[in-house]
């Protein structure tokens, strides 16, 4: 299972490539599982201050794997817990960057709409084709797309099997920058270094406060903004930030 995903260590930035190109990394479970259990690892290691998620430059993901899923049954697929699988990776607390080129659909669609953010190759294509065989969307595809992207456009994608470019998923709103063809790899780990430099509290604080405004009311994200914005003035790394601005320096922050 360690080789279905390669891990590479540059702190403070991790890199997590999935690594199933011959089948254009159709998630299966085995490699599910290493993706979580490798990011996961990461997650908990506070070198690491953002992560990097890609593929190969043909494909993301092209899907789940359907040679696995053609066999499952409903209540094998209930047991299994196959699709908590991409809630774990939506839960971790470091910043996740995905790297897109080729072909991100269904399930790969639906992992990279997991992360924080998206940077797309100018060859990238998105989509949530399970309609075509007979199923939906099962880990967030309904829910994140048409949150990302709206309602209709979601509607198109999701019931007519339509693929969106990487420029029309930029104008959607789906991903955060689009990169030439070579560059998809490299400009993803460039924006996590940028991240990655920027104060560790305030970064995870921030992240946990625009994904209240995703996923609730106005309200109760304020409420959190809040409490969080107390929380970090609080934390070591704001006096640091604080004074090396005055300084004129640059902030060495510790993550406290």
């Amino acid at each position: 299972m360690s080789g279905l995903v390669l891990v590479e260590r540059d702190d403070p930035i991790a890199v997590v490539l999935l690594n199933r190109s011959k089948q254009l990394n159709a998630l299966s479970d085995d490699l599910m599982d290493a993706l979580v259990s490798s990011l996961q690892k990461l997650d908990g290691d506070e070198a690491v201050r953002c992560i990097v998620l890609g593929g190969s430059e043909r494909a993301f993901a092209a899907g789940a794997d359907i040679v696995e899923l053609a066999d499952v049954g409903p209540i094998d697929l209930l047991y299994a817990r196959r699709v908590e699988r991409w809630d774990a990776i939506r839960n971790l607390w470091t910043p996740l960057v995905a790297a897109v080129s080729g072909f991100c659909l269904g399930g790969g669609c639906e992992l990279a709409m997991s992360c924080d953010l998206i940077v797309a190759s100018e060859t990238a294509r998105f989509g949530q084709p399970e309609t075509g065989l007979g199923i939906i969307p099962g880990a967030g595809g309904t829910q994140r797309l048409t949150r990302a992207v709206g309602k209709a456009l979601a509607m198109d994608v999701i019931l007519s099997g339509r693929t969106l470019s990487a420029d029309e998923a930029l104008a959607a709103g789906l991903v955060a920058r689009v990169v030439a063809r070579e560059a998809w790899l490299e400009e993803a780990k460039r924006l996590a270094r940028d991240i990655a430099a920027r104060g560790p509290v305030a970064t995870r604080l921030a992240k946990e406060g625009v994904d209240r405004a995703y996923e609730t009311t106005l309200g109760l994200g304020l409420e959190y903004e809040r409490r969080a914005l107390y929380l970090a003035f609080a934390s070591d790394d704001a006096r640091e930030g604080l004074r090396a601005f005055v300084e004129k320096r640059t902030p060495e922050f510790k993550g406290r």
